[in-house]
């Protein structure tokens, strides 16, 4: 069975919602109603909701959030509705509920929400809220930012197997924020930097923690994006409907929670992490595509410059430990041989934890569909994504293809 993207919305990634007096309800409110509007269906037409949210008991006191898309529109009363945490993967967790739904034959049309406040608490109180994705008092017990901590740790890895020059994380970094300057929602499109900011300058890019520098990581992000999905047979119900994405193929994967465990079951492999691999493997396989050069482009999780970085051989674009090679030959930029977070990614664009799983499935099918405006992929038919929660313990892979008038 076909699932097919009919259009979706994204929250301005720059907006501060505390700072307006706003809370979930807001944010929710204007997801649900751009998320609609842009695939031109009513609120009656939905018969299911998958809402991904990681942390919104932390950040705002808030839960069930199963239930705030039909408190902020009573037209979603009564319409099925569950809420996914899977860390920075529930929004990606959120979309599989929703495919599963209308592969089952349960639904034909599924709305799929992801919201994150992150910005009701000072930076370290944050911090500390987003470490509840690790394997809380059994790792990173001296770090202060739990998750830089952790990905420091895999940039070491990957040094100790491999070798690893940060000058090729920091370049990571450039390109995404370089990137998101196109993007009219992404984060950091009007902030300012200096050529010192991606490089060791400690004034300019200090330390946080291990080697991870302050342009390294993403930022804590407000924000919300959404999409429609619907199954075969509603689309051959809507013949109008022509402008469609199609979801082709999907991996997930999920392993135990600690780092350490992760590096020490993949002494020996060709990848680090292994899973992760996996996953995207299922998803090139049920797509029915041999490997990445039969991508035009991918959406991936780059919470740091180093997720990325192990990202690009986990896809294949290089062998196991050479992503520095992409990096330095242009591969991975807008007109380059595989086009990597052409929109600025998570470092660029903004990373609300639970929205962003949707928004790298939104943005994957906006782009093969020629609706990503000015960061557009010419010619771009086929996308992949990769959304990860915690030390990748959980890896959703997608590939999203363009619809065809033949379905």
């Amino acid at each position: 069975m076909g699932i097919w993207v009919l259009g979706g919305h994204q929250t301005d990634f720059a907006r501060n919602w505390a700072r307006d007096g706003l809370e979930f309800s807001d944010l929710t409110a204007e997801v649900v109603a751009g998320t609609m509007s842009s695939a031109g269906v009513e609120p009656e037409d939905v018969e299911v909701i998958h809402v991904g949210n990681a942390f919104g008991q932390l950040f705002t006191g808030q839960g069930q959030l199963g239930g705030m898309p039909a408190t902020v529109e009573e037209r979603l009363w009564g319409v099925p509705s569950s809420r996914h945490e899977a860390a920075c993967a529930s929004g990606g967790i959120a979309v599989l509920a929703a495919m599963a739904d209308l592969e089952a034959g349960r639904y034909d049309c599924a709305l799929v929400v992801g919201i994150e406040l992150e910005k009701t608490v000072p930076g370290d109180v944050a911090a500390q809220h987003l470490g509840a994705a690790a394997w809380t008092g059994h790792e990173g017990q001296d770090a202060t930012f739990m998750w830089p901590y952790m990905f420091g740790e895999l940039a070491d890895e990957y040094d100790r197997r491999y070798g690893l020059d940060d000058k090729h994380l920091h370049a990571i970094a450039e390109l995404n924020v370089r990137n998101a300057r196109a993007n009219p929602n992404a984060q950091t499109r009007g902030w300012t930097f200096t050529a010192a900011s991606f490089t060791a300058d400690d004034e300019a890019n200090p330390l946080v923690e291990r080697r991870v520098r302050r342009q390294d990581c993403s930022q804590m992000t407000d924000g919300g994006a959404g999409v429609v999905l619907v199954s075969d047979r509603w689309l051959q119900a809507h013949p109008e409907k022509r402008r469609v994405a199609r979801i082709s193929g999907w991996g997930h994967r999920t392993v135990g929670l600690p780092l350490r465990r992760k590096i020490e079951r993949s002494a020996g492999d060709a990848y680090v992490l292994p899973h992760v691999r996996q996953a995207v493997l299922d998803a090139f396989g049920r797509a029915g595509i041999g490997g990445v050069d039969e991508l035009d482009g991918i959406e991936t999780h780059d919470c740091f410059s180093m997720s990325e970085y192990m990202a690009i051989d986990h896809f294949g674009v290089t062998g196991p430990g050479e992503s520095w090679k992409a990096v330095e030959n242009g591969e991975l930029e807008i007109g380059g041989r595989i086009p990597v977070n052409p929109g600025g990614g998570l470092i660029g664009g903004g990373h609300p934890v639970g929205a962003t799983g949707v928004r790298m499935l939104l943005d994957a099918s906006r782009q093969v569909t020629g609706q990503a405006g000015d960061y557009q992929v010419e010619g771009a038919r086929r996308f992949g994504t990769l959304n990860i929660g915690g030390s990748t313990t959980t890896t959703v892979s997608l590939v999203v293809e363009e619809g065809t008038d033949g379905r």
